[in-house]
């Protein structure tokens, strides 16, 4: 099934247009929900790196970081219109639901990723905008329109998008990439198919709906099952990682371990269960929530750690 954009929707979307569009519809096509916490690694992953950056310049980073993200979930909106006004979970959003033009939602996501590059790259250096650059693409171009229609990995390679805003971050005070910028990259990439494959389980349905080949619906429950427990097992290390390599102390150690085996251990039940009639999920809704809470109180403590450090009051 394609996933892009057909002139049959555009007519219809426009024919049905209920009330002109209006800031609050270009705010929703940059996933607010999903912004947050990418600002958020983005700002964690500033304030960590070593060294120093204007308070002016730290903004204008972190800034460029929520447009580019908004930008490439604008394009994606865009892109996906039919497939989201088949999903129950996506049918109120701007444009399946006939509050905006395609057009619109195109030139704004283009706009925003387009002007998030190029600020980057001025006013903080162009590795950081490359970063950004190649953030955008393989969000809005490869996940997009390749592997989230063709391939039930598409969660697991596509989990590459989230896991650079810590990155550039680090790279906007530090300009350049070492090992602590990609373990924090590696720390998203393994936390997000666990935390999407556990969504995944209880909205199968929609996806299945509209013919994306979420694991779930091509695998199946089972084997779906079984690799949230495998990669939750993994995240324990890899959370850790930066503790082994003496980047950080083990005040984010110890945090990060403790954090981990609570994911591992909320990841057990949704493991080793079959769904019944009836069957609320229960289990994999709560995994899903506290992976959120998760990954902020786990860049929180990275956080704590380094500013501790920096001044001494930690060794």
């Amino acid at each position: 099934m394609s996933s892009g954009p057909t002139p049959q929707a555009a007519d219809a979307q426009q024919a049905q247009s209920a009330m002109p569009t209006d800031w609050r519809d270009f705010f929703a096509l940059t996933k607010p929900g999903v912004m947050r916490l990418v600002i958020f690694t983005g700002l964690c992953g500033l304030l960590a790196a070593p060294g120093s950056i204007h308070p002016v310049i730290g903004f204008t980073a972190v800034l460029c970081i929520a447009m580019g993200a908004g930008g490439s979930a604008a394009l994606n909106q865009w892109w996906e219109a039919d497939i989201d006004a088949g999903m129950k979970r996506t049918s109120a959003r701007p444009l399946p639901a006939g509050r905006m033009s395609r057009d619109d939602a195109r030139n704004f996501g283009i706009f925003l990723s387009a002007a998030s590059v190029g600020i980057m790259g001025i006013a903080i250096g162009w590795l950081a905008a490359g970063i950004l650059a190649l953030a955008i693409v393989y969000y809005s171009v490869a996940y997009t329109i390749w592997l989230k229609p063709n391939t039930p990995q598409n969660i697991v390679i596509g989990g590459g998008a989230g896991a650079f805003p810590p990155m550039i971050g680090w790279i906007a005070v530090t300009g350049d990439i070492t090992a602590m910028p990609v373990l924090l990259f590696a720390i998203i990439f393994f936390w997000t198919p666990p935390h999407f494959w556990a969504l995944a389980l209880f909205v199968k349905s929609d996806y299945a709906k509209v013919g994306i080949p979420m694991m779930p619906v091509v695998k199946g429950e089972a084997s779906t099952r079984k690799q949230i427990f495998a990669y939750s097992i993994l995240l324990v290390p890899i959370a850790a990682s930066p503790w082994f390599i003496g980047g950080t102390t083990a005040l984010y150690g110890i945090s990060a371990l403790v954090l981990s085996l609570i994911f591992l251990a909320l990841s057990v039940p949704v493991t080793f269960r079959k769904i019944t009639d009836g069957d609320t999920l229960k289990p994999e809704k709560r995994l899903f929530a506290y992976s959120i809470i998760y990954l902020f109180v786990l860049f929180g403590a990275l956080v704590l750690d380094r500013v501790a450090f920096y001044q001494g009051w930690i060794s």
